[in-house]
């Protein structure tokens, strides 16, 4: 890598970790030693060191946690399939099993989202995909028979949010380990503590059953070194992220392969086709959940103006709450920091990080208004350019501006969406607004007439990842992302015809 470009990621890493505000204290408990199976070297120096062993993943160094993850890597090839299928099963079993004490952890760390959705996203890790979905493709002719295989790539890097980490950590080691690669985790520091418990646990329980040790390894206190040392490591072979655009640049200037899971704000749109009973219900679902944590929440609505009354009315009924416009302000005032633009222009909007993932009643006590217990959502009317809809603000509340017709519905939708190509979500019964949204705006994920959630195979058909590869193209991520496709040729022979 050149001088250039590592200046330029521990520019931006150092900006990342620096608006984040810094490392947190790592768990002080040493972790437990166990006996070790026996696993050889490549011949490239990339086996752990002695010192390293014996962890269950939680390393203090990168270079450690890098080389103990290729030594198990080696380990899991010659397991096999079924040591794949074990891992898999592990994992799931015991992010159910401990979904309510790891859900705590993480709320008890990050004081951000809430409890029961914090478990929930641990009980459905169930449903991540892992080694049935490498089928290989046969292919035979005159000439012979072909075999293509998804192969592992060896170890990947990866960097979890502090807004799902368990969930996220615990998806990707389905999908990495199902495709047969070990992973190195560089948490955010946010949520490095509750990440580093779960690791140490899934490696004692796989270690049990497989005599792998270190298959997941993390780095226990994450920073802009380790990030590096991490990316840089000769046995680190492909870079997952799932964070903010800094994070994912930063990856992206490394010069690996990068499958990148970058920010959303994804727009919803309501014609006066649909169902505003059901479209008013699946929004206050999505956008409430874990305090509207999740990428691919609703952050903002555009509704025709001929219904956005019956919307809003219908928001109300079924549980969220409206500001007034002296309420919406001093929301704004507290949400975001300000910052005047040129010559008199809008300027930049900065979130206030002490209100992400704060529950409605936070939000609404610097809106100086009460609210009923048990609120999931806060609302209000705007206009198209105003903070809460032009920033991916992560709060459980929702700005709802009011369009002429579907030609400015998904102008409006595409501007706010900033080119991301995340998720947007439509609700209409109109077969021409349904194609036009979906073909302007040109998301990963298209919702129609449903919550986000949807979109993830949560209450509609599809299946479960924690990261949505947007950026880099590769979409919602599953085992197959983490491989390479071989290709195997045997000319004229084993023909039974």
């Amino acid at each position: 890598m050149s001088a250039v470009n590592e200046t330029l990621i521990r520019d931006v890493v150092a900006d990342v970790l620096a608006r984040l505000g810094g490392v947190p204290a790592a768990a002080k408990a040493a972790p437990p030693q166990a006996a070790k199976a026996d696993c050889g070297c490549n011949g490239k120096g990339l086996a752990a060191s002695p010192g390293a062993r014996g962890k269950f993943g939680v390393f203090a160094d990168a270079n450690e946690a890098c080389a103990a993850a290729h030594e198990s890597f080696l380990q899991l090839q010659k397991g096999g399939i079924a040591a794949r299928v074990k891992i898999v099963e592990i994992v799931k079993a015991m992010a159910e099993a401990n979904a309510e004490v790891w859900g705590k952890l993480e709320l008890d760390e990050t004081k951000i989202g809430r409890l029961d959705h914090k478990i929930e996203k641990l009980k459905i890790i169930k449903l991540v995909p892992g080694v049935e979905w490498l089928r290989p493709d046969a292919r035979s002719g005159d000439h012979g028979i072909t075999l293509e295989e998804y192969t592992p790539f060896g170890v990947v890097g990866a960097v979890t949010p502090s807004t799902h980490s368990i969930p996220t950590l615990s998806g990707n080691i389905v999908n990495i380990c199902a495709a047969g690669n070990a992973v190195v985790f560089n948490p955010h520091p946010s949520a490095a503590r509750c990440a580093a418990v779960a690791v140490r646990a899934y490696n004692e329980a796989i270690f049990r059953e497989t005599g792998i040790e270190n298959i997941a390894t993390i780095i226990e206190k994450p920073s802009m070194e380790s990030f590096n040392t991490m990316c840089k490591h000769e046995a680190v072979r492909i870079l997952l992220v799932t964070g903010g655009p800094g994070v994912v640049k930063a990856a992206m200037q490394t010069g690996k392969r990068a499958i990148c899971a970058g920010p959303g704000n994804p727009p919803v749109y309501v014609d006066d086709t649909a169902c505003m009973k059901r479209a008013a219900k699946a929004i206050i679902q999505g956008a409430s959940y874990d305090n509207n944590l999740l990428c691919i929440g609703e952050k903002e609505i555009f509704a025709l103006e001929s219904i956005a009354d019956k919307l809003m009315e219908q928001m109300s009924l079924n549980g969220a709450v409206k500001l007034t416009n002296a309420q919406l302000d001093a929301l704004t005032k507290a949400a975001f920091t300000i910052t005047p633009g040129q010559g008199g222009g809008c300027g930049h909007a900065a979130v206030n990080k002490d209100f992400i993932g704060k529950d409605p009643i936070v939000l609404a006590r610097a809106a100086g208004v009460n609210i009923p217990a048990g609120t999931q959502l806060l609302f209000a009317e705007t206009g198209a350019d105003h903070p809460f809809v032009v920033e991916e603000q992560m709060m459980p509340f929702v700005p709802i501006t009011r369009v002429r017709n579907l030609e400015e519905g998904v102008a409006r939708a595409l501007e706010a969406e900033h080119g991301y190509k995340h998720t947007s979500i439509i609700h209409s019964h109109d077969l021409e607004a349904l194609t036009a949204m979906g073909r302007s705006l040109d998301t990963t994920l298209f919702i129609k007439n449903g919550p986000c959630m949807a979109g993830l195979g949560l209450g509609g058909e599809g299946y479960l990842s924690f990261s949505i590869a947007t950026p880099t193209g590769e979409g919602v991520s599953n085992p197959r992302t983490f491989t390479r496709v071989r290709r195997c040729v045997l000319v004229d022979n084993l023909r039974i015809y």
